[in-house]
């Protein structure tokens, strides 16, 4: 009797173990599945965080362009930033050298930034290395005049007219590089014009000091004069009238582009009108 109790007690114990070891196994299998679900479940998130993000991104990117397209057809024009290689690579390209100042001529096709730039330098038309000056644009890429002698450290540069190439207004001064420069001088001859007020406008974004001038001051005048029937003048009559053509010819021009300006909601600048031979005697 004593052994067959032993015998029933020893197959209980093996029973229960196995049943232990049956439910150990079955615990283990509903964790494995319970992480394999967590993880499945984690992932289908994940994968629908992903999912929204590149929704909300697209739908962002779809929203600046509609934004970008809606500024230009209202003529607001994108701020154009150069990277620190672009700016670089246009340095060396230019010839920008530390220790020099650098100056940029730019405007209009035909206002006569060559003629400018040769009276700055002391030069005339047909000195040797004065610029090409033309009745029309004869820049066709920018272009360094180093100042004549060591007594000056400046170099000019004559710009390529806007109006000329395939460029859009506001995109000219990043294209020809004008970030560079120490200083800029827009010239114009009849009329202030929005691609001078766009130069102007990048200048104060880029924190270079900008020079508006007014070319062939003394052609100006003498026009005025001649529409006014002063060529049928005495000569001190005819003066009289040059002075009075004068006075009008520079009120009118600060007039003009201090409207300009504050249209444009830049601040006020002085205007400089000059005549280039006259300049180049003085350089001289």
């Amino acid at each position: 009797e004593a052994q067959k109790a032993e015998s029933a007690r020893r197959v209980a114990e093996e029973q229960r173990q196995q049943a232990e070891e049956y439910a150990r196994r079955a615990q283990d299998q509903q964790s494995r599945a319970e992480a394999e679900g967590r993880r499945a479940l984690e992932e289908r998130e994940r994968a629908q965080r992903e999912a929204e993000r590149a929704r909300q991104i697209a739908a962002e990117a779809h929203a600046a362009w509609e934004e970008t397209q809606r500024r230009l057809r209202e003529g607001i024009r994108p701020i154009i930033i150069p990277t620190s290689a672009e700016f670089n690579a246009t340095k060396k390209r230019l010839q920008y050298k530390e220790g020099l100042f650098h100056f940029a001529i730019a405007g209009i096709a035909g206002s006569g930034k060559s003629s400018l730039v040769n009276a700055l330098s002391g030069l005339c038309a047909n000195d040797k290395d004065a610029a090409e000056v033309g009745v029309t644009e004869t820049t066709s890429v920018v272009t360094r005049y180093p100042n004549p002698g060591n007594d000056m450290p400046f170099v000019w540069y004559d710009v390529p007219g806007t109006g000329t190439l395939s460029i859009p207004d506001w995109q000219y001064f990043t294209a020809q590089g004008l970030y560079i420069f120490d200083a800029i001088i827009v010239l114009f001859d009849n009329r202030f014009t929005e691609s001078d007020i766009a130069i102007l406008r990048n200048c104060v974004r880029f924190q270079i000091p900008a020079y508006i001038v007014r070319s062939k001051a003394k052609q100006h005048i003498e026009n005025m004069v001649a529409d006014m029937g002063g060529d049928d003048l005495e000569d001190r009559e005819r003066a009289e009238l040059k002075a009075q053509a004068r006075e009008h010819y520079v009120l009118e021009t600060r007039a003009s582009v201090a409207r300009n300006l504050t249209q444009a909601e830049l601040p006020a600048k002085r205007v400089y009108l000059v005549d280039s031979v006259t300049l180049a005697r003085i350089v001289k």
